[in-house]
């Protein structure tokens, strides 16, 4: 049995101030000298940026002085999904993020019980909630509502009694007296508020085609935004009393997850397969980053390296040149449509890329990474690995998918069935190759992607946690450094 003090920040609806208002807890708490550990449900790649940036700039800072220091120790933001991962992976993946922590803070996705569609409650952060046994503290925007609050977080409360609503933080509260309505109509509720935030257009974060712009992309405003929601959620929530609440969440059964058993459990599955880690020789692998490519799960660089890779991060945008002695090239998702002529600029990286990928290294792009390993993007040159074009779309392609791997591929072993998840508006043509990645099968069926020797495109993200294998036959097949 495991202690981990912890919150689900969740809401009745998307919109209602999640990400503003779990990022200033965190930064608030990470103040005060705590050693937060962030979440998010779901499989978004923005907000955990948020969150992790929230953490580090407040520890930095040390405002309160309350504390010991963690600077230079904060911890990445990860995903708890348990339509990608699978229900029984939740806890042990949060308590191998969590350990140690003194507080870990999990933000929800979209309305508390909204899940993956036609599948329940499956994925939702009501379901995540119970499988973590954590209190549920609901952020409700206020702004256009008084006494009709009360019925509004009763039925929220009342809905699952397996969901442990256990607090209400008020959101955009336009006046001390507004609040004081608010407060009146929610006393005979049985829920307590422990906070009420006031409108404000100070700590916003601004959006594009795919929502929240990433951290990467405007690091020094964020710094910036972070503070002021430390700030704000000082001022405006109990913090004592929001901890009291987290540390009495029961005890998590069971151990944390490993990604050195994953792999070796992964290649005991594979008849002769070999794993890395015991040879002196640790192939490169390198992983794009920067401002173009900032989707990437926390997980995937640690099975790469369980699987015996040394994992090295380059930037397309800065850097000429792969890193010294790559023998496997990982380019996840993010948005390079708003760096096309930035990217197709810098040619020697481009020829590197595309020589990498001729002379049978491996290469796993997904998303943003199929764009650039494209003939063109919107136009510009890219590294043209691919007889494919890209074009941003004014359509959202958005959802779960179930697919079925048509090929062997770097990832995966044909017939290898995976989980996954689309979110783009941009398009490629054709949509597959000659050799498709996947085969899609539910909620539509049709093949999509690329596999091309060892290199594996597609729109899929996938999270490696749920197969691990990929790492570790995508690890064997790079080739170990020269020498």
């Amino acid at each position: 049995m495991v202690s981990v003090p912890r919150l689900v920040i969740a809401a009745p609806a998307s919109g209602s101030g999640k990400t503003t208002v779990t990022a200033g807890l965190m930064a608030a708490f990470a103040e005060r000298g705590l050693d937060v550990s962030p979440h998010k449900v779901g499989p978004d790649y923005i907000d955990p940026g948020y969150h992790a940036l929230a953490i580090s700039s407040a520890a930095s800072s040390g405002a309160s002085g309350v504390g010991r220091s963690r600077v230079g120790n904060a911890r990445p933001g990860r995903n708890l999904d348990a339509y990608l991962c699978g229900p029984d992976r939740i806890a042990p993946l949060f308590l191998h993020g969590a350990a140690g922590c003194d507080l870990a803070l999990v933000e929800g996705v979209m309305g508390l019980f909204d899940g993956a569609a036609g599948q329940g409650e499956l994925a939702s952060t009501a379901h995540v909630a119970k499988l973590l046994r954590a209190p549920v503290v609901l952020v409700v925007d206020a702004s256009s509502q008084s006494r009709s609050v009360a019925a509004l977080v009763h039925g929220f409360a009342s809905w699952d009694p397996e969901v442990r609503v256990a607090g209400v933080i008020l959101n955009k509260v336009a006046s001390d007296r507004h609040e004081a309505m608010l407060c009146e109509a929610l006393e005979g509720c049985g829920v307590p508020v422990f906070g009420a935030l006031r409108r404000t257009r100070a700590v916003r974060a601004p959006s594009r085609h795919l929502g929240l712009v990433p951290v990467a992309e405007r690091h020094a405003e964020a710094v910036d935004s972070a503070a002021a929601l430390a700030a704000r959620v000082r001022e405006g929530c109990d913090l004592d009393g929001l901890l009291a609440l987290a540390r009495s969440a029961p005890p998590l059964s069971g151990r944390g997850w490993d990604p050195e058993e994953e792999i070796h459990r992964a290649m005991d599955a594979v008849p002769g397969a070999g794993v890395r880690g015991g040879r002196a020789a640790r192939p490169v692998v390198a992983v794009a980053g920067g401002a173009a490519f900032t989707f990437s799960y926390a997980e995937h660089a640690e099975l790469l390296t369980a699987a015996g890779a040394r994992v090295v991060p380059f930037d397309p945008l800065r850097d000429e040149r792969l890193p010294e002695g790559t023998g496997g090239l990982v380019i996840g998702g993010g948005f390079p449509e708003v760096y096309a002529p930035e990217l197709s600029a810098n040619e020697p990286l481009r020829t590197a890329v595309a020589g990498l990928a001729a002379s049978g290294a491996p290469v796993a792009a997904e998303c943003a990474g199929l764009l650039y390993l494209a003939h063109s993007l919107d136009g510009e040159p890219m590294c043209g690995v691919l007889a494919a074009k890209a074009r941003m779309s004014e359509r959202l392609t958005l959802g779960y998918r179930e697919a079925v791997a048509i090929s062997d591929t770097s990832l995966a072993a044909a017939g290898t069935r995976v989980r996954g998840h689309e979110f783009h508006r941009t398009t490629v043509v054709p949509g597959a190759g000659p050799e498709p990645a996947w085969g899609l099968v539910h909620p539509e069926r049709r093949t999509e992607g690329f596999a091309q020797g060892d290199v594996h495109a597609s729109y899929l993200h996938v999270h490696w946690a749920s197969v691990p294998g990929a790492a570790a036959r995508f690890v064997d097949r790079c080739a170990p450094p020269a020498g």
